[in-house]
């Protein structure tokens, strides 16, 4: 998903584009990682950015882009731009050397 938001409407008011908006990038996240993994994944990770427009974009963890649409809501700017890619990831093991706790 690449996307720019416009949080501006004649007839729908400020706050309910801002939960538009957020409804909108959840249900992108669920429907994703709804999707079928291949078979060397373990699941699905997301490289994400968000900023007010595209050239601005910084990359944020995807469990912070409701904050930023918050910030962006506390701001009172009329658009915001986000980024959401998936990609299949695969869990890193943790090796525990049994001789390193003697």
């Amino acid at each position: 998903m690449k996307k720019t938001f416009t949080l501006n409407h004649e007839k729908i008011k400020y706050p309910r584009m801002v939960d538009a908006a957020k409804h909108e990038v959840k249900k992108y996240l669920k429907r994703e990682r709804n999707k079928t993994l291949p078979f060397d994944a373990d699941y699905w990770a997301f490289d994400c950015k968000f900023g007010n427009t595209a050239e601005d974009a910084q990359v944020v963890h995807v469990a912070e882009i409701n904050n930023c649409i918050s910030e962006i809501e506390k701001q009172g700017l009329s658009s915001f731009y986000v980024e959401i890619i998936a990609r299949p990831a695969q869990r890193q093991s943790h090796d525990f050397d049994d001789e390193a706790d003697d």
